[in-house]
Parts: C-alpha cells; structure tokens; sequence
C-alpha cells in the first residue's frame, strides 16, 4: 500500500531545541500536564502548569476555553504541551485544545525525564500571565461519540484500540485493531520516526483513505498519543472516541471477548 502521507502535514511534535529557541524568542506558550508538586520541583523555563485532573474535572469546551484565556493563549499562539508520561497526557490535552478550536498545539517530542536527562534548563518559577482573548470554534470533525462510532463501524470505519494487548484480548469493540501504545514510542521519543509509523499502520492493513477512530480504557489519553500518531504521517481523517471503552461498557453496548486470553499471543504483531 502506498500514499500513506496524504492530506495536510501539522506540526504534530517539536524537538528540544526548536522548543528551547522557541522559548528564547518568548513566541511559545508550553503547557506542563504533570501534578502540581511534580511541577514544583522543576519544570521547562516558563512552562505554565495545567494538571490533566484539572482539566478531566470539567474538560466542557467553555472551561477549557477559560483555561486557554487565563494563560495568555490567543488563537495565533504557538502552543506545546509536554508531560512525564510517555506523551499520552500531553496528548490529551493538545487534543482538546484542537477541539475547540485551536490550531497551533504540538507536543514536546520527548518526555520530562528525556529533558532533564539530556542536561536540559530547568526552573521551578511560576510564569505570570496576561489574560487574552480567543475565539469558540468547535472542531466535531475530531470528536467520536458512542453513537457516531456505531455509525462510522457500520461504515469502514477503522477502529484502533491503543489499550494494552491483554486489555484489549480480554474486551473490546467489535472489530477493532490493537496497536497498544508502547508500539508508537521509540526509545527516546513519544513518537517513532514517521517512516516506522507507517509501516506499522501499512502491516494493520489501514489505508489512507480510512477513517480511523482511536480509543482507550476511559479518558483517552492512551489514545490521544494514537490520535497524533496517525496525525503525524498525514493522516486526517481521525478521530478520538474520548469517552473510551469506559463509557462504552456502560452504555452496555456490545463488546467482544477473547476466551482463555492469558494463553493467547500477547505481541500485537
């Protein structure tokens, strides 16, 4: 299969040292996504704190448009989000950013750790800001609901489960793939090199005319890393089940089980 990297290319990630000039030049806001005490301790210079549970507590467009507001994000604002957790709770906030409307958001394309690992600037000053204004425009086209996946699956849809492999053979929505998350890392970055991404998708038979529909356990953060995964190799068409299996187990919608799943082959390969 070929022509895996159609449709328009983002900046999906932004490597330390852009993101460093970037900082220098003052034209970035960067979004840390850790716990409050973790920030604390030391954080890029000028990073401003966002705790995922802060935003899962009421992650309603208008919240979340108050937040973006209160740390000085315009809609023209170069945005970077990073986190200490493989990029998935980075992911889900840039997601969510995206859907209401902004479209500059990148993830750092390595984690903390990596950052203060590689000897990088840390600080531990909370930046002030300026409150700006920014515009409310919805983006539905990234949003699956429960209702729309049934839909879309009776459709073509592709669904991509990025649960962990024994997750995903113990339970899952009819028909989905498994492309556990920890097979979209490299062993320094977030995110493998664009040519292995697509082979991986290339090897799951995804093509680049699917729609593809990501999901997780139950906030989406697993997939959210799933989401800018395909985002990052030019695929558009993709969106984030947000409220994940969680939501569709309680739904009591139908779901698939795999017999005896311990005994089964837990590569995903």
């Amino acid at each position: 299969m070929c022509g895996l990297s159609k449709g328009k290319t983002t900046r999906v990630t932004i490597d330390a040292d852009n993101l460093r000039s970037e900082i220098r030049d003052k034209s970035v806001k960067v979004l840390d996504i850790r716990k409050e005490e973790d920030y604390k301790k030391g954080h890029i210079p000028g990073a401003i704190n966002l705790p995922l549970a802060s935003l899962l507590s009421d992650d309603s467009p208008e919240k979340v448009l108050q937040y973006t507001q209160s740390f000085g994000i315009g809609d023209e604002t170069s945005v970077v989000v990073y986190d200490d957790t493989f990029g998935a709770l980075a992911s889900r906030v840039a997601w969510t950013l995206e859907y209401i409307g902004h479209e500059d958001v990148s993830l750092l394309d390595i984690t903390f750790g990596t950052w203060k690992k590689l000897g990088l600037e840390i600080n531990t000053e909370s930046p002030s800001t300026n409150k700006s204004n920014h515009s409310l425009k919805l983006k539905p086209q990234i949003l699956a609901t429960a209702d729309y996946l049934v839909h879309a699956k009776e459709k073509g849809a592709v669904l991509m489960d990025n649960r962990e492999r024994l997750n995903f053979l113990e339970q899952h929505i009819p028909g989905a793939i498994n492309i556990p998350y920890r097979m979209l890392a490299s062993s320094q970055n977030i995110l493998k090199p664009k040519e292995e991404l697509k082979r991986l998708m290339q090897n799951r038979n995804i093509s680049s005319d699917s729609e593809i529909i990501t999901y997780c356990g139950s906030v989406g953060t697993l997939s959210g890393l799933g989401y800018y995964a395909l985002k990052s190799i030019g695929l558009d068409n993709v969106k984030l089940y947000v409220r994940s299996f969680k939501e569709w187990k309680s739904l009591e919608k139908p779901i698939e089980k795999q017999m005896d799943a311990n005994y089964w082959d837990l590569s995903a390969e």
